[in-house]
């Protein structure tokens, strides 16, 4: 889940990282008794960037600030940030974020931040285990290896790093970006802006999104479709891909993005992704294929596919389960359904038994192989 500023910002102050001083301010609502308002800054509530491009971060005193940001937000009861203003003698770029190649935590820093960090000198990048002696030496060397920081600001961020990896490693982030991360005239650093991301399987390890963060949960609701939600009801993650023609029914994160490279290569691209939710039931198919026949009524979607993987349980009781979810149900549209399934799964049940028993509730073909499952389909709609 993204947390918006406000909310990742909590996060941080709770970790005992710097940032401004700031308020929540709903329609109606002003400053509160001895808020420095003096050029401070009014700041749409959004987990996206590019906020100051598109006219969501305005000065306070100009007159109509907060209902030009909500205007342009198309919610006139959006909450906005008030942030006091802080006098920044330097913008910094650093980001942490989870590297699953590498499986470690990457460090991205840039020694000129901002709104147009993109367009400056790629960023020093370098892998962190903040847990590992000399980590903040570590840092230190990568900083100055290419002369981008002076010596002193070069410790200080160094130090920092290491600390937020920690707190990105507590928390459970895949995401901690600080732009800009501002050095005031006496040196200190002070996080002005703030994008975290925090891993949804992992969330059993924090209090409620609901209660946690609020507003962030509010707000990813709200960007849901229905099915969506509805998906998230009964137990798994399903998100829609808008322009698909295959309803797509998978289980793991993994196979699903095998099976949406395969598709798109064959020039099908999926109109839906599902994985499995943490801590959700252990058995959603009939769910999920509930879900994906309403996709696949759609007039642009063509076909259905379902692949999962088998690797002990009895393909016979599998193939039983889902021929009668098909005969409650039956797709709307030809359906393609490919097992892979191991040697012990397949013990006294073979897949041309499956196959016989799947034909006769309307499945159009059933492959283990799943190019060949997506080959079939190819030339089944074209």
């Amino acid at each position: 889940m993204r947390l918006i500023e406000h909310e990742g910002k909590a996060l941080l102050r709770r970790h005992g990282v710097a940032i401004p001083r700031g308020v929540l301010l709903r329609p109606g609502e002003s400053a509160p008794e001895g808020f420095p308002t003096s050029g401070a800054f009014l700041k749409a509530q959004v987990p996206e960037g590019g906020r100051g491009k598109r006219g969501l971060v305005r000065r306070a005193e100009e007159p109509g600030a907060a209902e030009a940001i909500r205007a342009a937000l198309g919610d006139p009861a959006a909450p906005l940030l008030l942030e006091e203003a802080v006098p920044i003698a330097r913008e910094i770029y650093l980001a942490l974020r989870v590297d699953g190649t590498a499986q470690a935590i990457e460090l991205l820093v840039s020694a000129e931040g901002g709104v147009e960090v993109e367009s400056g000198a790629p960023p020093i990048r370098h892998h962190l285990d903040p847990d590992a002696p000399g980590a903040a030496a570590g840092v230190f060397a990568a900083l100055r290896r290419r002369d981008a920081f002076p010596a002193d600001l070069a410790a200080r961020v160094a130090r920092l790093a290491v600390r937020l990896a920690r707190v990105l490693a507590a928390e459970d982030l895949e995401l901690l970006e600080i732009n800009p991360l501002a050095q005031l005239a006496d040196g200190r650093l002070v996080a002005c802006d703030a994008k975290l991301v925090r891993d949804d399987a992992a969330a059993f390890r924090h209090a409620p999104p609901a209660v946690e963060a609020p507003l962030s949960a509010a707000i990813a609701t709200a960007a849901m479709t229905p099915l969506e939600r509805r998906a998230r009801e009964r137990g798994f993650h399903l998100v829609e891909l808008p322009g698909g023609t295959v309803a797509m029914v998978t289980a793991g994160a993994g196979l699903g993005m095998l099976m949406l490279d395969l598709l798109s290569d064959h020039g099908l691209p999926a109109a839906c992704f599902m994985d499995n939710a943490q801590g959700g039931p252990d058995e959603t198919m009939p769910e999920r294929l509930a879900l994906a026949f309403e996709i696949a009524r759609r007039p642009e979607v063509k076909a259905a596919l379902f692949y999962t993987t088998i690797a002990s349980r009895p393909l016979k009781g599998r193939v039983q389960a889902l021929a009668k979810a098909l005969c409650e149900s039956p797709p709307p549209k030809p359906l393609f359904i490919g097992f892979a399934a191991g040697h012990a799964s397949l013990a006294g049940y073979s897949l041309e038994e499956a196959r016989a028993t799947l034909r006769e509730v309307g499945v159009t073909a059933l492959h283990d192989d799943p190019l060949e499952l997506v080959r079939s389909l190819k030339a089944a709609v074209g």
